[in-house]
């Protein structure tokens, strides 16, 4: 099997992680040795052991007494380089060199100045043979939220609306109008357990009062995140309840209320989306879906703050109604979700 087969098993058993490793990277790693897989691991949740002490502790419940000499004799594989610091578990690139395994074969090297090189420099000055770059691009894609937060400073931005077949987003008298179908809400509900977090600004959560929450789904539910400048939102509103951490930014106070957080922001009528972003990576929130209203989601799309767009086009028109916002990016892929259409967009004017 080439190196490219055994990296993509490697984004395979990183996936399962999805939305549970977050601020780290989802990482797998297999290992092989006389052409067969004798252990493999991954990064399973944030704080706990990685992808290659996993796949070592593999080897050694599988092959017992053996493990060691067939660790000598093995290739590691890994989408992202050994890390080769301490944190809340010690480096993986002394593992495998205390292991003496014969090759390593990374996917990206890691952006974090904590590594940035450092593992793999362990690795060959002890004599273990490096290879790196292997799907480069997309193991990259494939930790785009990572690489946002650690070469931006600011977590990977979804987008998410749903708009009518001729391009309305909301009723003009802000009652909750739904657009998409059973299957887009639970597709969407699914996203949120991927993703750290859900902002919506105070329209939204005055006039739909949304959960926010993966209730269509089984997974964990994203942090909560409100645009109040003056704190309008009632507090008997679903973003009270005790389902998830809620934070309230706003421009009154700053505060602790069991699960809801208040933080106070000044200025917000200036460069807020850029404020915004510059909080949730000081709070190593990694990723955002931003579910609205309009204006929000306008101002993320005109200072360019975003990464990816996710948009449900109904079958359906209205008379009238809000204009949906008007999105500049690359199209990646098109899918039909029962009656509605999903278009994905990624933003390549960064």
């Amino acid at each position: 099997m080439s190196d490219e087969f055994y990296i993509k098993r490697c984004l395979d058993l990183a996936a399962i992680a999805l939305g549970n490793v977050s601020p780290n990277p989802m990482v797998g790693c297999v290992i092989v040795a006389d052409g067969k897989i004798i252990g493999e691991g991954y990064h399973q949740e944030y704080g706990k052991s990685h992808a290659e002490p996993n796949a070592v502790k593999a080897v050694f419940d599988k092959h017992g007494n053996e493990a060691e000499n067939l660790l000598k004799q093995a290739t590691a594989y890994v989408n992202l380089e050994p890390c080769a610091h301490f944190g809340k578990t010690p480096p993986c690139a002394d593992l495998l060199v205390r292991h003496q395994l014969k090759k390593v074969v990374i996917g990206n090297r890691d952006p974090f100045s904590g590594v940035d090189g450092k593992g793999i420099e362990k690795l060959r000055n002890a004599g273990i043979e490096v290879v790196s770059g292997i799907l480069d691009d997309e193991c990259r894609y494939f930790n785009r939220r990572f690489f946002t937060r650690i070469q931006k400073q600011r977590p990977y931005i979804i987008l998410k609306w749903a708009e009518t077949a001729n391009g309305y987003f909301a009723t003009k008298d802000g009652h909750q109008k739904w657009i998409s179908g059973v299957l887009a809400k639970r597709l969407a509900h699914q996203w949120r357990g991927e993703e750290d977090a859900i902002l919506i600004g105070k329209q939204t959560a005055i006039m739909d009062n949304p959960h926010l929450t993966t209730r269509e789904w089984i997974g964990k539910n994203p942090i909560r995140l409100v645009i109040d400048k003056n704190l309008q939102v009632p507090v008997t509103n679903h973003i009270f309840n005790t389902a998830a951490k809620t934070i309230i930014f706003n421009e009154v106070k700053t505060d602790v209320i069991e699960n809801i957080h208040y933080i106070q922001m000044e200025d917000m009528h200036f460069y807020l989306a850029q404020k915004i972003a510059f909080q949730l990576y000081l709070m190593d929130i990694q990723s955002v879906i931003i579910e609205g209203g309009a204006n929000i989601l306008n101002q993320f799309l005109n200072t360019n703050l975003w990464d990816e767009a996710r948009i449900f086009t109904s079958s359906t028109s209205w008379g009238d109604g809000v204009s949906s916002p008007n999105i500049n990016g690359n199209l990646q892929e098109t899918v039909q979700i029962g009656n509605d259409k999903l278009s994905i967009y990624l933003n390549e004017i960064k």
